[in-house]
């Protein structure tokens, strides 16, 4: 593809010619018409080769940059579009350009929640409709998790506008807890997605706490007078490095966690790793494998590490071995006790 804008004036100059049908275009025609508009845009009074404008037009033909031109050559010498509504500005779209348009589209409708994205919304509902005239009989091939009916969803406009806007937030917040909402008087700081969920970051206007709140859970938003803080110790591009999920509170740091697989579940852990951080430290003979991360200890990551079952086994540090040990034979008291209810 010509890097240069000079090409570019080339092409357009040529396109405009042959889009005037009512004139007999030579290749001297065309060489002068772009010549002329180089000189014009560009400064460039040396005018262009024959040769040039030759390869322009061989170009243009090709799919190398989407045009594939339909310029043919009749009486011998002029040139024209066979097609008369043909023009390098409007150019149809292949079937690969309206997959990638329609999976484009299905991502960006993923904004819809937010009001400040209300203009993008608007224009995927125009593609989208523009698309269902044109579109093949084919089904999505892409699927985004959603959950219908989520609450909390409302909040999410109002909040990212408050923190765009450094305002304090009083919130009525219902934790499962409690049986009553309380108020938060909180600096707000960031809108995070997890697993269908979102959550607020910010800290308590009294002693800078840091919290993460679940909109679900949010049940009034009002901006109060107080001035805005900026923690200085929350930085929300690296806040998350370290961490598996959501939860993190202030002043925590990364441990070495080291943790056994199974052969079968080794061969899925190493496709998607629990953490970046994560690293093989050893393979043994049936396939099984020991792996370490450097991770923030929290919820989520015991979840995770429950969510493979016997395949998994928390080998290090001591603290994290315990709380798996105690959960697990939790669980299975569970099932070594009498149903409440048998179906």
């Amino acid at each position: 593809m010509p890097a240069n804008k000079n090409a570019l004036i080339r092409y357009k100059t040529i396109d405009i010619c042959l889009r005037k049908q009512y004139k007999k275009w030579t290749l001297d025609d065309l060489v002068e018409a772009c010549s002329a508009a180089l000189e014009e845009y560009e400064g460039v009074r040396k005018g262009v080769s024959v040769r040039t404008i030759q390869g322009d037009i061989q170009m243009m033909r090709s799919d190398k940059l989407g045009y594939n031109a339909p310029i043919e050559v009749y009486d011998q010498k002029y040139y024209r579009y066979a097609d008369k509504d043909y023009s390098i500005h409007v150019m149809p779209l292949s079937k690969n350009d309206m997959e990638v348009l329609e999976e484009s589209v299905d991502m960006l409708s993923q904004l819809k929640d937010f009001q400040q994205f209300a203009e993008v919304g608007a224009v995927v509902a125009r593609l989208q409709d523009k698309l269902a005239i044109t579109k093949t009989n084919r089904k999505p091939i892409i699927h985004f998790d959603s959950v219908p009916g989520l609450k909390g969803l409302e909040h999410l406009s109002v909040l990212y506008d408050h923190i765009v806007h450094q305002r304090t937030l009083r919130i009525g917040y219902q934790s499962f807890a409690r049986h009553v909402p309380e108020n938060m008087y909180l600096y707000p700081y960031l809108l995070k997605e997890y697993r269908n969920r979102w959550f607020l970051y910010g800290s308590t206007v009294e002693k800078h706490i840091l919290y993460n709140l679940a909109l679900d859970r949010i049940v009034s938003i009002e901006a109060v007078d107080t001035p805005y803080y900026i923690d200085p110790d929350f930085d929300s591009e690296h806040f998350f490095d370290d961490l598996v999920g959501v939860s993190k509170r202030k002043g925590s740091y990364p441990r070495r966690v080291r943790f056994w697989a199974n052969a079968e579940q080794s061969n899925y852990i190493k496709t998607k790793p629990i953490h970046p951080s994560q690293q093989l430290v050893k393979t043994y003979p049936d396939g099984s494998c020991e792996f370490r991360i450097i991770v923030v200890l929290n919820f989520e990551l015991f979840s995770t590490f429950m969510s493979y079952g016997y395949g998994v086994r928390v080998l290090a540090p001591k603290s994290a071995v315990e709380f798996m040990h105690s959960s697990l034979r939790q669980a299975a008291d569970q099932y070594d006790e009498e149903s409440p209810r048998e179906d």
